[in-house]
């Protein structure tokens, strides 16, 4: 049939015309070695920033994923409490306690006492971070990894960093000098960086074992745990109009505006990294526009003759098209295998773990490099194509 026949013969003037491609790379061998190197190079670089800067998101975005639905009331600095608390305390009072309570109503406020202190863990000393909790409110801020939540007045949870970095095991004894000492009934679990407290590097213990040992009976933060996030704002607002009718009296900090905060910045790093690793790879398609002007001004008589024999003009473009699509393909493929090479170590390097290495968010620059490798080689081959395309035969033929 002559629809096939004509098919046929398409197919074949394609092949021919790639493999006289493909014949010029080989014979310029160094040249395209030099532009496939810069291909890889750029490849590369924008899949390992990629992965790098969407790491970063990850891992910010987890380690804070917890406390993305807490209210923190502070006082500020030189207020005054509901319940007489002088400006130089810069502490809360159980009346200003009890005002947040009813502000937040029906969420769960929580005081915390918060200090630090000398400790001995068997022979050795070290400093760490106390705080002081209700153990009714313990179980709705943190989670017991090993032993059990506090039941009684002389014990102690401490952080999983703390206890791995001192070697400290439930049973273990703590002492705080003159303060006391508190026996280990539990290990937290890592809670990662966080805005209210942070656990993981600390102890938490009794809030009137704090009180007695420190002599302290006023708080220095209370968190509200809001059960609905699309409630955040409207208990923000309570408790910053109950508390701050006439003076500024507490500083009211919504931990889902400071995440999304961090997150649109590290969102923003990503993308600027990536520029860089794109602007890496534009380098490497001016490369590949130079080595294909260079082909074009070498080969000019040589498609002077295959025009003066019938080739068309689309089929001269598509030969020296086939060029750089066989660069942009080598370049790309080796780049985006390399690139899983570079994104493990630029993860190793900056974030100590490939925990996000192979997450389908990240995994997706390598798609995206491999493709601006193959785009932007295309769009290089384009101009010195329609250069060739458009010799005109006879000239072409005169050329020396």
């Amino acid at each position: 049939m002559p629809w096939i026949r004509k098919s046929w013969q398409a197919t074949m003037h394609s092949l021919m015309f790639f493999e006289l491609a493909r014949r010029n790379v080989r014979l310029h061998w160094l040249r395209s070695l030099l532009a496939i190197l810069g291909i890889i190079i750029g490849v590369v670089t924008i899949v390992s920033m990629g992965i790098l800067g969407n790491s970063l998101v990850l891992a910010i975005s987890d380690s804070l994923s917890t406390v993305g639905d807490s209210v923190i009331v502070t006082p500020h600095v030189g207020g005054m409490g509901f319940g007489g608390g002088s400006q130089s305390s810069n502490l809360l009072s159980d009346r200003d306690v009890e005002q947040i309570r009813r502000a937040a109503a029906p969420h769960v406020a929580i005081p915390v006492y918060s200090g630090s202190s000398r400790m001995k863990i068997g022979s050795e000393d070290t400093v760490g971070t106390i705080y002081g909790l209700k153990p009714d409110d313990i179980p709705v801020l943190l989670e017991v990894e090993q032993g059990s939540y506090l039941r009684g007045a002389s014990g102690a949870m401490v952080g999983a960093t703390f206890a791995e970095e001192n070697d400290i095991k439930v049973g273990s004894r703590i002492s705080l000098g003159e303060r006391g000492s508190v026996r280990v009934v539990g290990i937290l679990k890592e809670r990662g960086m966080g805005f209210d407290i942070n656990p993981d590097f600390g102890i938490v213990v009794d809030d009137q074992w704090f009180s007695q040992a420190f002599g302290q009976d006023e708080y220095n933060q209370v968190i509200v745990k809001v059960n609905d996030l699309n409630e955040i704002e409207e208990v923000k607002d309570s408790i910053d109009r109950t508390m701050n009718r006439k003076e500024t009296v507490v500083d009211v900090i919504d931990t889902r505006a400071i995440l999304e905060t961090i997150l649109t910045t590290f969102g923003q790093i990503s993308t600027f990294t990536t520029v860089i690793g794109g602007i890496s790879l534009i380098v490497a398609g001016v490369s590949i526009l130079n080595i294909m002007l260079m082909s074009v001004t070498e080969r000019i008589k040589e498609i002077g003759v295959i025009r003066s024999i019938g080739t068309q003009r689309k089929e001269v473009l598509r030969m020296f098209l086939y060029e750089a699509l066989i660069l942009g393909l080598i370049g790309s493929f080796i780049g985006g295998a390399l690139s899983i090479i570079g994104g493990y170590a630029v993860s190793m390097v900056m974030l100590q773990t490939t925990e996000y290495l192979f997450v389908p968010s990240s995994l997706v620059y390598i798609v995206y490099g491999v493709g601006f490798g193959l785009g932007t080689s295309l769009i290089s081959g384009l101009y010195p194509a329609w250069k060739a395309a458009n010799l005109n035969p006879i000239e072409a033929l005169r050329h020396e």
